[in-house]
């Protein structure tokens, strides 16, 4: 009779010990697009290269071991890919990272919606407007916000 009460137990032993799986680094919730600006201007355009460094580790920290793919590090891009490609590796870059983050934000079933097309409509066509790049900036911000919230609780 306890060999049956020990094997009922198990799995709920088991159950909580893998809920309870937490990652061992927290990642960075408090990314803002007027803290990006501010600090762009403070820094005389530095502060892009690490905000966005920062978004490309973060996010390989996050997917990687679900999608297996492996997003350039943004220096790479930004000191020899970008000028290369005459600038052409940019819009690579964005337009596979905004599908990653909303990837993997639709997998984790957050309710928020990232996607290329959001990158295509606010970055490059909004741009027409003015405005377009802050908004798509904002709507990055709060995916990644939101994707590393989840991720420090639950890894």
């Amino acid at each position: 009779m306890t060999n049956q009460t020990q094997r009922t137990e198990l799995p709920n032993a088991v159950q909580e010990k893998q809920q309870n799986i937490a990652p061992v680094g927290q990642l960075k919730t408090n990314r803002s697009i007027l803290k990006y600006i501010l600090l762009s201007i403070v820094t005389f355009g530095i502060y892009p290269i690490v905000f966005y460094s920062g978004i490309s580790s973060d996010i390989n920290v996050v997917a990687n071991r679900y999608d297996g793919k492996k997003t350039m590090h943004y220096a790479l891009l930004f000191f020899l890919i970008g000028p290369l490609t005459l600038g052409i590796g940019y819009f690579v870059w964005f337009h596979k990272i905004s599908n990653r983050i909303g990837g993997e934000v639709e997998r984790r079933g957050i309710n928020y919606t990232l996607s290329a097309s959001t990158f295509w409509l606010w970055f490059v066509l909004g741009s027409l407007i003015i405005v377009g790049p802050f908004i798509y900036g904002h709507k990055l911000c709060v995916a990644l916000n939101t994707l590393s919230e989840h991720y420090n609780i639950n890894g």
